[in-house]
């Protein structure tokens, strides 16, 4: 993790809202929109949002690669537990490649100047 004051709050913040997502994709699906593929920008958005702050949390290199990889699996497994685990929800491999496409568009947060955003607002007491 990056050096952050209080890293070990900032990580249980973000393990809630990977929580959150998982809950979210397990349960009763919400009433859908009526416009058409709403829901891959949802997947898009939501995993672009978990990299993007991952990028905030995580050394750049093998750690933030390893957690984006983690997302990647994780919209993977939630898709198919979907199709097998629940009734009332079905796996879809586009919602997995949105998934993977907000991983990819969230890391390239670490790109730019905002990458280290978090660490200037709190930085570390050591």
């Amino acid at each position: 993790m990056k050096a952050l004051h209080l890293p070990w709050l900032w990580l249980g913040a973000w393990l809630a809202l990977v929580l959150a997502v998982v809950v979210l994709s397990l349960g009763s699906p919400p009433p859908a929109p009526g416009v058409p593929a709403s829901d891959k920008w949802e997947h898009l958005v939501v995993y672009g949002l978990l990299s993007s702050t991952a990028v905030q949390l995580f050394r750049p290199g093998r750690p933030l690669l390893a957690v984006a990889a983690a997302l990647v699996l994780l919209g993977i497994g939630l898709e198919i537990a979907q199709g097998t685990l629940t009734t009332d929800r079905m796996m879809d491999w586009r919602d997995a490649v949105a998934n993977a496409l907000g991983v990819g568009l969230g890391l390239l947060t670490s790109r730019t100047r905002m990458r280290d955003a978090l660490l200037a607002a709190v930085p570390s007491r050591t």
